[in-house]
């Protein structure tokens, strides 16, 4: 029996979630579907966002699907107390999810849904690996009242474990991998880079491999998106440039990510935006991103590739065939972008 544990979380979360459930069950009959409270919602109901249940019950899942966590009703700078994002980092470390993949993918359908011009765009298809357990979100925390830290750190075995990611993903692509670093200014970019390169030169040769500094990768994001196939950083450049790279898809309701580590336990798949408190309960949430989100829970999660490949199929052939959300520019709500896509499976 196959097992997928499901956080909608808040905010959008649970309208986005049904729907992705309903998905999950087309392909996988039979599939156990167990439900839990998470983020701000597990805040509320038990205080704190991540129980000790949830969490046991995602270990034994085959696949954990996420909606959505967060929202202005839980954000606080006291540093004690319990935030839903605590949730987010702390299901990612327990489960040793050390890998968030994010594909981007514009669709020509979309293009002039996009800030950028659509030959800036044509072509443009990449992967950000982006490490996800170690750096400045996991290092030492100070805080008095006249300052406060936070630790960067990372060990060689994170980085070389990151490293083979990117490049085994890239032999599969295009076989480019772009490091993106500051190693102009900081130890730890100076000891990714140089583990980088020794995995490279050890395991990686035939893969091409470039260092970028990350303000500069951010600029070329915008300004030559092409150039790039796979983005491998570490965990503070990769929230903030996986962002970046999402909005060249014209929204952030488009874009899935998964989040892999130990090959014999559960990944994670969310997509990449927030809870969007400020729609939430309207219908008018756009469901896609967390569609394609379940498309790679299916490839990535449970090895159903055909499966997969029509789920993201549909997607794109109810776009071309006009489906266009609130974010994208037209009036289609969840309910009938779900509609859509159903009638291309």
């Amino acid at each position: 029996m196959t097992k997928i544990v499901t956080l909608p979380g808040d905010g959008i979360g649970p309208e986005i979630c049904a729907p992705a459930v309903e998905l999950l069950e087309h392909f996988v009959p039979g599939v156990e579907v167990e439900e839990h409270v998470f983020g701000g919602a597990s805040i509320d109901a038990h205080g704190t966002a991540l129980t000790d249940e949830v969490l046991a019950a995602a270990k034994t899942a085959d696949a954990v699907l996420l909606a959505a966590v967060g929202g202005p009703k839980w954000d606080t700078t006291d540093p004690s107390a319990p935030r839903p994002e605590q949730g987010l980092l702390g299901i990612r470390k327990a489960l040793g999810l050390y890998a968030n993949l994010r594909p981007v993918r514009p669709l020509p359908a979309l293009y002039d849904s996009s800030a950028l011009k659509r030959e800036i765009l044509d072509g443009t298809d990449m992967l950000v690996v982006r490490e996800l357990t170690g750096g400045i979100y996991f290092g030492e925390k100070t805080r008095t009242e006249t300052d406060a830290s936070d630790l960067c750190h990372y060990t060689v075995e994170e980085v070389d474990r990151i490293a083979r990611v990117a490049f085994e993903a890239a032999r599969g692509r295009r076989n480019l991998v772009h490091s993106v670093d500051k190693a102009n200014v900081m130890e730890t970019s100076r000891q990714w880079r140089q583990v980088v390169h020794e995995v490279h030169g050890a395991d990686f040769a035939d893969v091409q491999l470039e260092d970028q500094l990350v303000d500069s990768c951010a600029m070329q994001l915008i300004a030559n998106p092409t150039q790039f196939d796979v983005i491998v950083t570490e965990n503070l450049f990769g929230d903030i440039l996986s962002d970046a790279a999402a909005m060249l898809s014209g929204s952030l309701g488009m874009l899935p990510s998964a989040s892999l580590g130990n090959p014999d336990g559960p990944g994670l798949f969310e997509p990449v935006h927030g809870s969007a408190p400020d729609i939430a309960g309207q219908g008018v949430a756009n469901p896609l991103a967390m569609f394609l989100s379940t498309a790679m829970l299916l490839r990535h999660g449970l090895a159903m590739e055909t499966e997969a490949a029509a789920l993201e199929s549909a997607v794109d052939q109810a776009l071309d065939a006009g489906l266009r959300t609130r974010d994208l520019g037209g009036t289609a709500g969840t309910d009938e972008a779900y509609a859509a896509v159903r009638k291309y499976l």
